[in-house]
């Protein structure tokens, strides 16, 4: 056996394995990376290399032991409404340890706090009664007739959808903070795919699953495994490696060759040496900006110009750890408005249920930022007492001083739907899609606003292309990719 087979983990094919393979690269070992070693290394479609350049897997979607609790890359929750395939393969690997949790979160709305997801009681209670009265004025004047709109983008189709003060004071805040830029510079499929209740309609359906007698039996709940979100992608990856799939950690991917319009190979460095990994496909969950930069040859101008204009926004991650058993009865709270930078706060053993460890828990705060940004340069010292102020601006205060504080740094955390990033997209991805052998796929691989449960469904869409020959299936991956177009992100 060499010595990277050896790192990979894999001594040679899977028992029962067909020889003469196709070998696969996938990049990533996230939930679209990990889902699709599973599917290819169980149903012996290939032979499989993941490279992550992590020393685990998970990727965004991981998790971490912090002062003996798990915590994650932010709020995360596996939603019932995945595919009918990827829930059932989530919980046979999961099995007792998949928790279905209820949602019990809470928005701060007009200084005042209100359930979420939304309950009826709570808008009419709980909301000041001229805000109230303004969204019901709002919604009485869908039965006029409307103007017409010139040029549509994100805050003229949310406007139109939900009335100007739902917009004013919910939606466009939010957006500014997650996103970094003004509503109307956003593009309109953000609120197509990333705003669920993008509609009166919607809103109605949505408040109306939590009355009793109407709710089903997963509404309003989760899925979350006891040890934190992180446990759903080692489960794929353990059971991708028992199939035969290799994992390289700490290898970071530096060349993509091609001879041709045909990818040969992947480089990448792992403690200081490079290798190259002779392929016959490379599926990719990396960036789509990043793919491109990776090309060996390079890709053309127009395509190298296109990816330097697409872009991510950036998270902050800031974990307080505090003594004390719990912090709140809620699972996560949303900051919609201005008034404190942090997008989301979550306490991750009230994700869990967890009882263990006695008087400690921690908070994540979500920070949206970008890497030229102030805060992205702040100690975790700084950061932590920039937070305890915000918190105690909104009515949180932290009543003892936290034992510890830890920031982690997301530079890739959403994809930024600007009015101009369809163009980009469209130009890089006809590229790339013109390429033998190469696939991009999941959050970063397509610029997708999905979650988990969407990512995993790609993978196992990618996987269905290849036949019993080895042959990807280009005409079935672009009906999948229509049927990508439909993911609506859940809240």
């Amino acid at each position: 056996m060499t010595a990277l087979a050896k790192i990979a983990g894999r001594a040679g094919p899977a028992v029962g394995a067909k020889v003469g393979l196709p070998r696969v690269a996938v990049l990533g070992a996230g939930p679209a990376g990990t889902g699709a070693a599973f599917v290819l290394s169980r149903g012996a479609q290939a032979k499989v290399t993941v490279l992550e350049q992590r020393d685990t897997v998970g990727g965004n979607a991981g998790s971490f032991l912090l002062d003996g609790i798990w915590c994650d890359y932010g709020s995360h929750r596996f939603h019932p409404v995945a595919d009918p395939r990827v829930l059932g393969d989530v919980k046979a690997l999961l099995g007792d340890d998949l928790l279905l949790r209820p949602r019990h979160g809470r928005i701060l709305l007009k200084q005042r706090w209100i359930h979420f997801p939304l309950k009826p009681v709570d808008l009419l209670i709980h909301l000041p009664m001229g805000f109230t009265a303004s969204i019901g004025m709002d919604w009485l004047g869908k039965l006029l007739p409307q103007p017409p709109i010139e040029e549509e983008n994100f805050a003229t189709v949310l406007r139109r959808g939900v009335g100007r003060t739902m917009s004013e004071n919910f939606y466009y805040p939010y957006v500014e903070k997650l996103w970094g830029i003004s509503p109307e510079d956003l593009a309109v499929t953000l609120a197509k795919r990333r705003v669920s209740a993008s509609s009166i309609g919607k809103i109605l359906r949505k408040i109306a699953e939590q009355i009793p007698g109407l709710k089903t039996k997963t509404a309003g709940r989760f899925l979350y495994p006891r040890k934190g979100f992180g446990k759903i992608c080692e489960g794929f990856h353990q059971a991708a490696a028992r199939h035969g799939s290799g994992f390289i950690f700490n290898a970071r991917v530096s060349g993509i060759c091609r001879e041709g319009e045909k990818v040969t190979a992947v480089r990448f460095d792992r403690e200081g040496e490079t290798h190259r990994l002779p392929v016959d496909y490379v599926w990719s969950t990396l960036p789509i900006g990043l793919m491109v930069r990776l090309m060996d040859p390079p890709a053309p101008l127009p395509v190298t110009e296109a990816a330097e204009r697409i872009r991510f926004r950036g998270m902050i991650l800031i974990y307080l750890v505090l003594p004390q058993d719990r912090f709140s009865e809620y699972d996560a709270h949303y900051f919609p408005e201005r008034s404190i930078p942090i997008s989301r706060m979550s306490e991750p053993k009230n994700y869990a249920d967890a009882k263990e460890p006695v008087g400690r828990t921690v908070l994540c705060a979500e920070l949206p930022s970008d890497p030229h940004e102030e805060a992205w340069s702040m100690s975790d010292e700084v950061l932590g007492r920039r937070l305890c102020a915000w918190l105690a601006s909104v009515g949180l205060d932290v009543a003892a001083p936290p034992v510890n504080v830890a920031t982690r740094r997301l530079r890739q955390a959403y994809p930024v739907y600007d009015r101009t990033y369809e163009t980009c997209f469209r130009t890089i991805d006809d590229w790339l899609g013109g390429i033998d052998g190469l696939l991009t796929f999941g959050r970063q691989g397509l610029f997708a606003h999905d979650n988990t449960h969407h990512a995993l469904a790609m993978a196992y869409a990618a996987c269905d292309c290849l036949d019993a020959d080895g042959k990807f299936d280009r005409s079935r991956w672009a009906d999948h990719r229509l049927e990508f177009t439909s993911h609506v992100v859940e809240d």
